[in-house]
């Protein structure tokens, strides 16, 4: 698309029924194919969260009813959407029918269009209760899931239109190139943002300890090692300190892979004081409608869930994302921050917390990926993702604010393991030289931020967190790693620590100030 074709979509600000200029360039693509590609021809369409698929397809079906004389189905995987879609259509002039497990279908001849849910269709067809024989068009929405490939048999003369925001399966046994001739690409994230269609996402990430969860058949994080990493009240603690520092007072809501999870972060931010509710998919209809509605109604609510509200779901007030969880998925990831990137009156920007290294596996949201190759090669692009481990490897330790304000005075506090480690090696030297290096550096740091050795001793014993990460990553360095190892690792570098401060305070004092210490 054009640059002065962009242009001129910010002026054509949207009613309902208005189109902006790049829906119609989409438009245009796909009707071009109607007319050169086999009528049986599956065809996919990829554009973001939030630049108006519905629209673009709510307008197809108008004008394909016009010019064939044929009927449209369109299919959702839930029933939000199915209700949303219906409504677009109306809104565009389309007459249709919902077809869900209540409707009555004697009346099904007088429409041309029908809306249907997946599994409800499916059973509908088997049981031969609608006909199909006149369906030309079939428009998939949400197109990267595979409980629609099912149907794919009973729609074998009929073009099938798939659209999604990430052309990407979401089982790698299944890929999408196996179901659809040709991905046609929409506008990208960053020129929908730069044109004033989407809000740009400010990122906090930060560096978690993930490898204790385990990864189930789906090729995703199982509930279960997330919720025994995510429940505890270290990881909670650390939720409810991201908030304050980067959203406290905004509207916010919480991703998590688990019920138990969003439950306990609703009794922590509750017990902090915060206006918050919980929803997952136990919910009824009218606690569902009643949630949101207290959501979208209070200006610093804070709603934590699970999994529902990555489709379908719209509310431009949400301020802030955080992403309780990890992914391996990147639709999933791409659809979690794509609930916050609704523009609203000045709302340019919004902020996501990250707490699921899912910044550091996927980069950036909206970054330029290249869907034709992800959608020709899904395998190359899921097998170039970093495992844990080796995200993790790569992490540098930082300290918290309050402890860093401790070691002022020191310039630098971070001891490269890994770096000293690969040096030693190269040097003929032991392995067990990387620990005493470090051990001096800490003594080194405590000293300078110190009066006397009981300052220093006291400081020392506040490393325990560093301590733990280099231990951990020296043990990495060695291919060493049993608890019982780690533990007598761990407590033999706090006496040493120790012992090398009092042995060495004057000297590394006088070393650093040119002086020796006061009596």
């Amino acid at each position: 698309m054009s640059e002065t074709l962009i242009a001129n979509a910010i002026v054509e600000r949207k009613t309902d029924k208005e189109l902006y200029s790049y829906q119609k360039g989409a438009i245009d693509q796909i009707f071009d194919k109607f007319e050169t590609a086999p009528e049986d021809y599956h065809l996919l369409y990829q554009l973001p969260t939030g630049g108006g698929k519905t629209v673009i397809f709510s307008e197809i079906v108008r004008q394909y009813l016009k010019h064939h004389n044929k009927k449209v189905l369109i299919m959702t995987h839930r029933i939000e959407l199915c209700k949303q879609t219906s409504t677009m259509l109306t809104s565009f002039g389309v007459t249709n029918k919902v077809v869900d497990s209540k409707a009555n279908l004697d009346d099904q001849e007088q429409y041309s269009c029908f809306v249907a849910m997946v599994e409800t269709l499916n059973n509908r067809l088997q049981d031969d209760k609608l006909d199909i024989s006149d369906v030309g068009l079939v428009i998939i929405d949400e197109a990267h899931y595979n409980s629609f490939t099912k149907l794919f048999k009973f729609f074998e003369n009929s073009f099938v239109l798939g659209v999604t925001a990430t052309p990407l399966s979401s089982n790698k046994d299944l890929p999408m190139k196996d179901n659809y001739d040709e991905l046609i690409v929409g506008e990208t994230i960053e020129s929908l943002i730069e044109n004033e269609f989407l809000a740009r996402a400010e990122f906090y990430s930060y560096n978690m300890g993930l490898t204790s969860l385990e990864v189930g058949s789906n090729g995703d994080y199982t509930v279960k090692s997330s919720e025994d990493l995510y429940n505890n009240s270290q990881m909670l603690s650390k939720l409810l300190e991201a908030y304050e520092k980067h959203s406290k007072g905004k509207k916010t809501l919480i991703f998590n892979n688990g019920i138990n999870t969003s439950l306990h972060v609703y009794e922590t931010f509750r017990a902090a004081g915060y206006p918050i509710a919980h929803l997952d998919n136990t919910a009824t209809k009218k606690q569902r409608k009643t949630i949101l509605k207290w959501f979208n109604m209070t200006p610093n609510a804070i709603l934590t869930s699970v999994s529902i509200l990555t489709t379908g779901f719209d509310e431009p007030t949400i301020d802030t994302i955080i992403l309780n969880r990890a992914t391996k998925s990147l639709t999933l990831y791409y659809q979690m921050i794509g609930r916050g990137s609704r523009i609203l009156n000045n709302k340019s920007t919004f902020s996501v917390i990250d707490l699921g290294n899912n910044f550091h596996r996927f980069g950036p949201w909206g970054a330029d990926l290249d869907w034709q190759t992800i959608f020709k090669s899904p395998n190359f692009y899921a097998d170039r993702l970093l495992s844990d481990e080796e995200l993790e490897s790569n992490f540098k330790w930082e300290m918290p604010e309050e402890l860093r304000a401790e070691f002022a005075k020191s310039d630098e506090v971070y001891f490269d393991i890994k770096e000293t480690y690969v040096d030693s090696i190269k040097n003929g030297e032991s392995s067990k030289v990387v620990l005493e290096r470090s051990i001096a550096q800490h003594a080194r740091i405590c000293v300078e931020n110190s009066e006397d050795v009981y300052d220093a001793l006291a400081l020392s014993k506040m490393l325990g967190p560093d301590i733990d990460d280099r231990i951990q990553r020296y043990a990495k360095c060695i291919s060493k790693s049993t608890y019982n190892f780690l533990k007598w690792l761990t407590d033999d570098y706090h006496k040493k620590l120790s012992t090398h401060l009092r042995q060495n305070f004057d000297t590394i004092y006088e070393d650093i100030h040119g002086r020796p210490p006061e009596e």
